[in-house]
């Protein structure tokens, strides 16, 4: 197919739910992009915070090429080397004692609420009141879409799951009036990405971590975006070491590959018992395969290190183009390699201005140009995108 046979019949017969560019993607090696008419892209994107090692990288491809000639998926009613190899190594790379394998964010997310709901329902049948953030993001299940504190995206779905309560990101005031012995777990992210790359105020995630202890009730953190990495830290709570309960993931522990999971300390490992959670598809050996060889070269690699410094790097340079642009760009925000340009105005331009220079971009939020590269990004294409980004912004 060419690129307008291949547009056409997508949008002919895939649910039209997606707002695409108007180009078709063919492969990809590194940080770069190529479509179907040869045209090349530097991105900024990595998939939406996937593909944190970037393209087609070759202990990767390996690592889930050998095992498909192997076994693919056989189910949970057997043990695989992979899967218990996959497991250790996630436990042993945050910290925590057990982990539950899914195929999505949405999924851990959605494990970590029902967690959280049979941990409250063994103290108090009333336990069951969730809180979040507003401006978050949690998934597109019915559950943990009604987690996300954004009205638009609950439109025309009614009824909504219940027993989700929304407080502004970063306000302990406004935590504090609603938290009481019913709430049974607080979800946040640790910094919000498609809210808007909000970083929260110092010392809020010590004093949600107090007010949890205080009700019992468990400290969720959403760490599927800002997870292994991303921020600098191989997780973003280790900025302040406010250490969760529980942990969702997913994104970029697949190495692309569609995965997700939720870790939790040893006192939460039998909350389930055998039968109240499950997965057909969930930790099938392929997705272990590819996580075990993602974060083994993560490790290797030492990408945390690597994100604090590029991104660093690349922050200075938005901070500047602020200065440059005062009337135009509102904030910088971010931290490690999830980076937010707030924009006086709507982005979506931007994005398809930076497109045709060659740069895969995003906007989120209306008017925050988020900036989430595969890890591997260096200082030389962090420079054309700012010279582009400068380019673009002086016409804006």
């Amino acid at each position: 197919m060419d690129t307008k046979e291949i547009m056409e019949t997508t949008d002919k017969y895939y649910l039209p739910v997606f707002g695409r560019s108007p180009i078709a993607l063919d492969h990809g090696e590194g940080v770069y992009l190529y479509d179907t008419d040869g045209n090349k892209y530097t991105d900024f994107l990595a998939g939406i915070a996937v593909n944190a090692l970037g393209y087609a990288y070759p202990p990767l491809v390996k690592a889930v090429s050998e095992q498909a000639a192997k076994i693919m998926h056989g189910s949970n009613l057997f043990y695989y080397e992979i899967q218990a190899k996959a497991a250790r190594q996630l436990c042993e790379v945050t910290g925590f004692d057990r982990v539950f394998f899914c195929n999505s964010g949405a999924e851990a997310n959605e494990g970590a609420i029902k967690l959280a709901r049979k941990y409250g329902n063994s103290k108090d049948p009333k336990k069951f009141k969730i809180v979040t953030a507003k401006d978050s993001f949690h998934g597109r299940t019915m559950e943990t879409l009604t987690a996300t504190g954004q009205d638009h995206y609950h439109e025309g779905l009614n009824p909504l799951p219940e027993g989700f309560i929304y407080v502004p990101f970063g306000d302990t005031e406004a935590l504090e009036k609603v938290m009481d012995d019913q709430v049974c777990g607080v979800l946040l992210e640790p910094i919000q990405g498609e809210g808007g790359v909000h970083v929260p105020p110092t010392g809020y995630l010590e004093k949600v971590k107090e007010l949890c202890e205080k009700h019992d009730a468990l400290l969720i953190f959403d760490e599927i975006q800002t997870g292994v990495c991303r921020t600098g830290y191989w997780f973003a709570w280790m900025h302040s070491g406010v250490k969760p309960d529980i942990m969702t993931l997913a994104k970029a522990i697949g190495g692309g590959f569609p995965m997700g999971a939720f870790v939790v300390q040893e006192r939460l490992a039998h909350v389930f018992a055998p039968g109240d959670h499950g997965s057909t598809f969930g930790g099938n050996a392929l997705s272990c395969a590819s996580c075990y060889a993602a974060i083994k070269a993560m490790k290797d690699l030492e990408l945390d290190k690597k994100a604090a410094e590029a991104g660093a790097y690349f922050k200075k340079g938005l901070e500047g183009l602020k200065a440059k642009y005062p009337d135009k760009v509102k904030d910088v925000r971010g931290l490690g390699l999830i980076l937010g340009l707030e924009l006086a105005k709507p982005g979506a331009s931007l994005v398809q201005g930076a497109l045709k220079k060659g740069f895969i971009i995003n906007c989120t939020a209306g008017n925050v140009l988020r900036f989430v590269p595969p890890l591997i990004i260096g200082e030389k294409d962090i420079d054309a995108l700012l010279k582009g980004l400068d380019e673009l912004l002086a016409e804006f």
